[in-house]
């Protein structure tokens, strides 16, 4: 078995995205420091007394909790160190952050993605995405440097803390898994141009607001529980409630995740910038596909920072049979 650190893969590789200039290996090598120190702290939060809520909320009016925020200020800080990052975006913070005016890249991060789930212990994530900026380097970057559109990712991939650290991304030529190895302190390749099974083994979401879904969607649904019970090999529920932790589980061994929207608020919760742009563009690339019901997620124009969204990821057979029934009853946003 060939030993490949994540550096290693990354300056082998890295003129697939910017012509070896060697910025996108000090983005990766960021990221994967903040990973392992962020990997550090929740082994030992408990012990360490910072387990629970900050007592703020953030912009999405939500309870901050400790550990949320000490992975937004790790990764802003050390991205504003970083000569190619012009911005950081991430979802905890109103605006976005400037950086480096001669940097040609910006940052768009979900620091701790399922912290909810931190007290008790299950496996949390980040999430990332890399643009290049379109306002001229040697300037501020601008709003507009961070909505962009799915399409324009030229980086994006998550982190899992789980019972190991793991770290997945593509650039466009497929998806790559790194397993952090705690003795060397490095990130070796474990998951080389993985592909999503075309056959679905799991479903993984919260029918707990069934009844304030979207009629069409109540009834794709119920139809998918009956034939699903008929099945030879029914596919089994599996939902953790953590993005990073369902959509790697999916990813690997297959399976349709849904998060959708409700008839009182039909643009979901799910966050387009910082959680189903670089999912979607994840699993497109790992054979998948990724909607909001009826539209590819990657071709949803992004009108805000904060804009959310359904989100719905699986087979696209799967998901092409889901669109057929919501088509006549799911907004399609145009561009």
């Amino acid at each position: 078995m060939q030993v490949l650190t994540l550096e290693q893969f990354i300056a082998d590789r890295q003129q697939e995205i910017e012509g070896a200039t060697g910025a996108f290996s000090k983005i990766l090598r960021d990221l994967s420091l903040g990973a392992k120190l962020i990997s550090f702290h929740l082994r030992r939060a408990a012990l360490s007394g910072i387990l629970g809520e900050l007592g703020i909320t953030n912009v999405q009016g939500e309870s901050v909790q400790k550990l949320d925020h000490l992975s937004n200020t790790l990764f802003r800080q050390l991205f504003a160190k970083n000569p190619h990052m012009a911005g950081f975006a991430s979802e905890e913070d109103d605006t976005f952050t400037p950086l480096n005016p001669e940097g040609k890249y910006v940052i768009v991060v979900d620091p701790l993605d399922g912290s909810s789930n931190i007290d008790v212990g299950v496996p949390v994530g980040t999430i990332f995405s890399i643009y290049r900026r379109r306002t001229p380097v040697g300037t501020p970057c601008t709003e507009a440097d961070f909505l962009q559109g799915g399409r324009a990712q030229v980086a994006a991939g998550y982190i899992l803390y789980g019972t190991s650290t793991l770290l997945f991304y593509t650039t466009g030529k497929g998806v790559h898994g790194f397993t952090l190895e705690p003795a060397a302190g490095d990130f070796l390749l474990s998951h080389p141009d993985v592909k999503m099974p075309e056959k679905s083994s799991y479903y993984s979401f919260n029918d707990n607001q069934f009844h304030e879904w979207p009629p069409a969607l109540q009834a794709f649904i119920t139809t998918f529980h009956q034939e699903n019970r008929r099945s030879a090999k029914p596919q089994s529920l599996r939902y953790v409630g953590s993005l990073v932790a369902d959509f790697h589980r999916n990813l690997l061994k297959g399976g349709f995740f849904m998060y959708p929207g409700t008839v009182a608020k039909p643009e979901g919760k799910l966050r387009l910038l910082y959680e189903a742009y670089p999912m979607a563009w994840l699993i497109e690339e790992a054979g998948g596909a990724a909607t909001n019901g009826v539209q590819p997620i990657l071709d949803i124009p992004p009108t805000k920072l904060h804009q959310r969204t359904a989100l719905f990821l699986g087979p696209k057979t799967f998901l092409e049979k889901l669109a057929q029934t919501l088509s006549d009853h799911v907004p399609v946003e145009k561009v």
